[in-house]
């Protein structure tokens, strides 16, 4: 009789039951298919932003970034919210402490590095927000380059009935986004507003009722993962750099131009659309 050393067997199960208890209890998950990696916010019940939400965040990313096979991030949330902002009950741990001024700008630094890390990714990232997005909530809405909304979801920025502002970026997107008149009514008025009146005002791209949302978020997500990544990654430099002073963009459009005519992929669809109306 021969005994089998289940050494390796018993440090695979332990390791998937490991694996299984992080993905259970993880604030923030991620999949990728058909070119689109979904970013689902999952934290119970609002996804309030603590510290170890945006850690979960930065890791999901650092993961997403190790990988080639995907042209579009396109975060969404399974709870009935999108972002209900911050984590309350570690703001008031941090308040209460004697650093607590330190504390607080810590963590919202921490926050806007997150959003600014997404602002600047090369892929297209699309925010679908279903439910209230509020604070710090809408910010990560805003970082994202487009925006879907359900007709009856809520977004404010209502950092000033605290007495405090909309520090994760929130008073510069909104501002370089919709200008300073819209800027003023959302962060001044402490206003909230529903889906509609954020389209009607430019904050939003689409909104839909929040039955069709997932799936028009969906379809827009997947149009756009299905264009060259090239393309796209070049297209955000160069208008990113519109709202730049100076005259930069336009040599950083004809480089870019360049670059593409020496791509594989943009020759080849070039060729084809050519023949295409060439017959």
């Amino acid at each position: 009789m021969t005994t089998r050393d289940t050494t390796g067997d018993i440090g695979e199960i332990v390791g998937e039951r490991r694996r299984a208890e992080r993905a259970s209890s993880a604030m923030v998950l991620a999949s990728v298919a058909d070119a689109v990696a979904t970013v689902t916010l999952s934290r119970a019940p609002v996804n309030a932003i603590s510290a170890e939400w945006v850690a979960d965040f930065n890791k999901v990313l650092d993961d997403l970034t190790a990988r080639s096979d995907w042209n579009v991030l396109y975060v969404r949330s399974d709870r009935k919210v999108f972002c209900a902002g911050a984590d309350l009950a570690q703001v008031r741990d941090h308040m209460a402490a004697a650093d607590g001024p330190d504390r607080m700008y810590a963590y919202v630094a921490d926050i806007q590095r997150l959003y600014a890390r997404i602002e600047t990714l090369p892929q297209v990232t699309l925010a679908e927000i279903g439910g209230a997005a509020m604070g710090g909530g809408l910010e990560l809405a805003l970082a994202c380059d487009l925006r879907v909304a359900a007709l009856e979801a809520m977004l404010g920025l209502p950092e000033a009935v605290l007495g405090l502002i909309p520090g994760a970026g929130g008073t510069q997107r909104l501002t370089r986004l919709c200008g300073r008149s819209v800027a003023n009514r959302i962060i001044l008025g402490a206003e909230a507003i529903d889906g509609a009146t954020a389209l009607g005002l430019g904050i939003v791209h689409w909104a839909f009722a929040r039955t069709e949302l997932a799936d028009r978020a969906r379809e827009i997500a997947r149009r756009i993962a299905a264009l060259p990544a090239a393309a796209l990654a070049a297209s955000k430099v160069c208008i990113a750099l519109a709202m730049e002073p100076g005259n930069g963009g336009y040599s950083t459009e004809l480089e870019a131009t360049r670059n593409l005519l020496n791509n594989r992929e943009t020759r080849q669809r070039v060729e084809a659309f050519l023949v295409e109306r060439g017959r």
